[in-house]
């Protein structure tokens, strides 16, 4: 077997913020942003928040040296919710921490699809040749500057998961495919069914699915985050237990599902 398998792998949970800054130059782009559809930002609730910014989480992701020791050809960023400051790019950051040689970018306003996404983007650049190693960086911070329900009502924190995903024919928990559908049930009916399979559900499937064996499921506490801060948590352990994982969230604001495949070597 061949492909993109996990070399390594960041998780990063609640880290302590920093006092706000840039605040005032970040409210009236807002203010510019905003005003046109009729909305405002809201200073208190800006204030607030934790203010811990994707850079943070980044350094944060690649102090681990398993991450930091990496040198991909691609690098990804991949968020649900918006940065505390509208005027940094992370991508590159990131990219420059890793060497300074990968081709990087962000996944954005996909919501909880973005990580899934940034998956299959991967495994195309791999198979035509183009990276040999990739980061995978998904990004999570709730300090906003107008109220959102899904954040609001929902005890989400700040964190972070980083996957390093490398070529190799040696044993590993390699990815096999991402896609998705319009119900758990559904996205779910090619993947289960096989013996030694685990089941990792997100804290968003609330519909009933199949009948399965080995379910591994994710305490509530982020947005898009929260499957890939188990994998980076779990991936040795699974890799050693399980011949196939199976990636399973379904997004709050679609209600569409979303599944990744990851298989070991047999």
């Amino acid at each position: 077997m061949s492909g993109l398998a996990v070399r390594a792998a960041a998780s990063v949970r609640s880290p302590r913020g920093r006092a706000p800054e840039g605040v005032s130059a970040a409210l009236d782009y807002f203010r510019d942003l905003l005003t046109p559809f009729g909305e405002k930002p809201d200073e208190e609730l800006l204030s607030r928040g934790p203010h811990v910014h994707h850079r943070d989480l980044v350094d944060l992701l690649v102090a681990d040296e398993g991450v930091g020791g990496s040198r991909p050809e691609l690098a990804i960023v991949a968020h649900a919710l918006p940065d505390v400051v509208p005027f940094t790019a992370v991508a590159p950051h990131l990219t420059e921490q890793l060497g300074g040689r990968a081709v990087n970018f962000a996944i954005g306003q996909q919501g909880l699809a973005a990580p899934f996404t940034a998956l299959r983007i991967a495994s195309a650049y791999h198979r035509s040749g183009r990276a040999a190693e990739v980061v995978i960086a998904v990004l999570e911070q709730t300090t906003l500057p107008t109220a959102f329900p899904l954040v609001q009502e929902n005890p989400l924190i700040d964190s972070a998961a980083a996957v390093v995903l490398g070529a190799s024919t040696g044993d590993g928990l390699w990815f096999v495919r991402a896609h998705s559908a319009g119900s758990a049930a559904t996205a779910l009916d090619r993947e289960l069914g096989e013996d030694g399979t685990l089941l990792v559900l997100g804290p968003w499937v609330t519909e009933d699915i199949p009948d399965h064996g080995a379910v591994h499921r994710v305490a509530p506490g982020s947005y898009c985050t929260s499957l890939w801060l188990e994998l980076a948590d779990h991936w040795q352990e699974w890799q050693r237990d399980h011949r196939r994982v199976v990636l399973c969230d379904t997004d709050p604001r679609t209600g569409r599902t979303h599944v990744a495949l990851f298989a070991g070597t047999p």
